[in-house]
């Protein structure tokens, strides 16, 4: 019995006379604990994209970043990562609250290379883990079903070109993002951010941020 595929994968693979690589491909890639080259792969990426499931079923996908490493594997079976500052909407965090059910794809854009990874996620406020990963606001841990290696083929080839500086690091201060410089957020940001845009660069307007975010400015 299959892991992956269901009645409509099943429709589309005899509609196109590929179910037997479909098996083949579920036999040959897909395995359900993590080895030391899904480890070292993993562990040396910088980014991945979360997808999850909010309260009305709706697929949301996020982007999580941070130095290589930020993402961890604790074992064959578990992978923990953390929740940065973000925008207050805690998306991600309120979908895994409600809905375990998640997929991660990491991907190499230089070699290039790709995994997925599918399983269920948990938050525990105690966590320790947060008192390792700097400024991490939650610790997510993604207990592993399926891994498996995706063809490269589609995967357009870029170069790095510098990391974030808004990756929270422990030897400098992490800035203030951006978007809360923005004049019409002040009164509404949480109390540890009230008042910093001044010593940030000072107040933006909303259309001056937008501007910064399109021409690629280092402080949006």
């Amino acid at each position: 019995m299959s892991r992956l595929y269901g009645t409509h994968h099943r429709a589309f693979q005899d509609q196109h006379d590929s179910r037997r690589l479909a098996d083949k491909i579920e036999a040959l890639a897909v395995h359900t604990e993590l080895g030391d080259m899904d480890r070292a792969f993993i562990e040396s990426r910088d980014m991945f994209f979360l997808a999850s499931v909010d309260h009305e079923g709706r697929p949301t996908v996020s982007y999580k970043g941070g130095d290589p490493g930020f993402v961890r594997v604790l074992d064959a079976t578990t992978i923990a990562f953390p929740l940065f500052d973000g925008n207050g909407m805690f998306y991600s965090a309120g979908n895994l609250a409600g809905n375990a059910k998640v997929g991660l794809l990491f991907i190499d854009f230089t070699t290039p290379n790709r995994m997925r990874v599918q399983g269920e996620a948990s938050i525990d406020p105690n966590d320790p883990l947060l008192m390792e990963i700097f400024e991490a606001q939650m610790i997510v841990r993604v207990k592993v079903s399926e891994v498996w290696p995706n063809c490269p083929r589609y995967v357009h080839r870029h170069d790095k070109r510098q990391a974030s500086r808004y990756v929270p690091r422990a030897e400098c201060e992490t800035p203030l993002a951006g978007w809360k410089r923005i004049d019409l957020v002040q009164d509404d940001l949480p109390a540890r951010d009230q008042g910093r845009a001044t010593s940030a660069g000072g107040l933006l307007s909303i259309e001056e941020w937008f501007g910064k975010v399109a021409t690629g400015a280092e402080d949006a």
